[in-house]
């Protein structure tokens, strides 16, 4: 079976709740749409488990790709000792008040490897995934696509094209696939969806669900 999920954001628990649900086994696959970082406790127990299954495929959100850049960052400074930047103080002080508080501590907290490790996977996650499932065909993005054009290929698309526009339910955006997004919380707190698209945040950020969708029979697991 295939499966797809969207901003757990630290909610390691809930993960591990839906994991029992749908007695996910190694023949199965899971593709998580980005925001794994920030607001939970439980980031980095997250990133330690996510980075050992081989059959959990991960595309990065806004916040975790922010995350990469501010953690490396930090992990310099640590080894070096050498003062930060203006810019990298800025951009620090807006991802700490925006979620990024647990993660940084949780990260110092770290050991060197494990540091290393967490940092590695995050430098590795992709943008997108492109693939079918029972004869249909679905593009997984975070947010969606900004400024898309159709004869475009996605490998030409810039990082924060895949976080800056939210997708549109009202609007097919792909004429030969379904999108499925996460970024913002469904108004129901529920999997949504839209024209040619499917919305799987559920607010677990705010304290609503986590939600879980299998692409093979449509059916929806929450946590």
């Amino acid at each position: 079976m295939t499966y797809v999920m969207s901003d757990i954001h630290g909610s390691y628990q809930k993960f591990l709740s839906i994991l029992s649900q749908i007695q996910f086994k190694e023949e199965d696959v899971l593709y998580i749409l980005g925001d794994l970082l920030d607001y939970g406790e439980e980031c980095m127990e997250l990133i330690e488990d996510l980075s050992v299954r081989l059959n959990v495929y991960c595309i990065a959100g806004e916040h975790d790709y922010l995350a990469a850049r501010m953690l490396a960052g930090f992990d310099k400074m640590l080894k070096s000792g050498a003062s930060p930047d203006p810019e990298y103080i800025a951009d620090m002080t807006a991802w700490v008040q925006d979620g990024g508080q647990v993660t940084l501590e949780a990260f110092r907290a770290l050991d060197n490897d494990a540091r290393e490790g967490v940092l590695e996977y995050l430098e590795d996650l992709t943008l997108f995934e492109d693939l079918r499932v029972g004869g249909k065909r679905y593009v997984l993005v975070h947010a969606g696509i900004a400024d898309y054009e159709p004869d475009s290929d996605l490998e030409d698309y810039l990082p924060e094209d895949f976080f800056s526009e939210p997708l549109d339910p009202s609007y097919a955006l792909l004429e030969n696939a379904t999108i499925i997004v996460g970024h913002v919380p469904t108004g129901s707190g529920k999997i949504e969806r839209g024209e040619g698209s499917i919305f799987l945040d559920c607010g677990a950020s705010e304290g609503g669900k986590l939600g879980c969708l299998c692409l093979d029979n449509g059916k929806e697991f929450y946590a």
